[in-house]
């Protein structure tokens, strides 16, 4: 599919984008004019399991059929990262999609290539990166057609994001997947979760619950093992429990950092909208929901658009 060029040199035509984390391969073939989707391809070969000198190999075998002659082909998340292929900068906030454009970091390897740059914020107060979800961050503003929201990103690094006048302008990261995962895999409290269970959303009320209590967090996860020997607490609940008591913590702190807030932009999978909705109804927080695929490639799209390569 080719791509060609118009007289203000901008690039017109279709464009690859691949979201490539430390868990997963996502890659559209996109409708530079309307934003279609014409083609996916995702995998679970993240970034992790790959040796930086297989990246090139991979992703060629990936996407192969859908380079023109001139094609263009952004990436972003993790590929993007010191574990990745190539390291991009992380810009430092505030930023936009014309900011994120124009640090776009070309591939030397491939032509009409390039890697997107993260964002990070540097304070006296806090020290906080991410590759990705900025991406996402600004393209869900566009799909909702505002410039100013709270914005929660669940996932193993969880990201909120604060953005105003169309512009990112701080975020935090709250390690709640990953946690999660630990909890589950590698203490005896999680032994009962192992095998995947459908949400529960009584047990994942207990978990609300139980992270409010005298104790905190801690004891409410020891909580998992204690109900399930003497209480109410199912075996094939504690999953579900678990879950509760650290999104449940995840949304707690950042109310308390904000008691202000009252309604969320959530962007995600599918199978976190229910229980993050949940989580921030018991908190008195109204959430929207828009679906992540649909966030990334509005973001890249405005990234596209603004970028004049050379």
């Amino acid at each position: 599919m080719a791509t060609a060029r118009n007289r203000d040199n901008a690039m017109t035509g279709p464009l690859i984008f691949v979201d490539w984390g430390t868990s997963n391969f996502r890659a559209f073939l996109l409708d530079r004019d309307s934003g279609a989707e014409l083609d996916r391809r995702v995998s679970d070969r993240g970034i992790r399991p790959l040796q930086s000198e297989d990246i090139a190999s991979y992703l060629d075998r990936q996407i192969a059929d859908w380079r023109g002659a001139d094609t263009a082909l952004y990436l972003a998340g993790m590929v993007g990262s010191s574990r990745g292929w190539r390291e991009s900068p992380q810009l430092d906030l505030p930023l936009d999609a014309t900011a994120l454009a124009s640090a776009l970091m070309p591939v030397p390897e491939l032509p009409r290539t390039w890697i997107l740059p993260g964002a990070r914020v540097v304070s006296e107060r806090k020290v906080d990166v991410m590759r990705g979800e900025e991406l996402q961050a600004l393209g869900a503003l566009s799909v909702m057609a505002t410039g100013n929201a709270t914005l929660c990103l669940p996932g193993t690094h969880s990201k909120w994001v604060r953005a105003a006048g169309g512009r990112l302008r701080d975020f935090t990261t709250l390690m709640t997947g990953e946690l999660y995962q630990a909890v589950r895999f590698h203490t005896l409290i999680g032994e009962p979760a192992r095998d995947d269970r459908p949400f529960d959303p009584t047990a994942f009320a207990l978990g609300l619950e139980a992270v409010e209590a005298p104790g905190g967090v801690l004891h409410a996860l020891f909580e998992g093992r204690s109900r399930m020997l003497q209480a109410e607490l199912a075996p094939e609940q504690v999953a579900s429990y678990l879950s509760g008591v650290l999104i449940g913590e995840e949304v707690r702190c950042m109310r308390q950092s904000a008691p202000d807030l009252n309604r969320v932009l959530l962007i995600g999978a599918e199978r976190l909208q229910a229980p993050y909705h949940q989580a921030l109804q018991y908190c008195g927080i109204e959430a929207s929901w828009i679906d992540g695929d649909r966030a990334s490639q509005a973001g890249m799209l405005a990234v596209a658009r603004a970028h004049e390569p050379p």
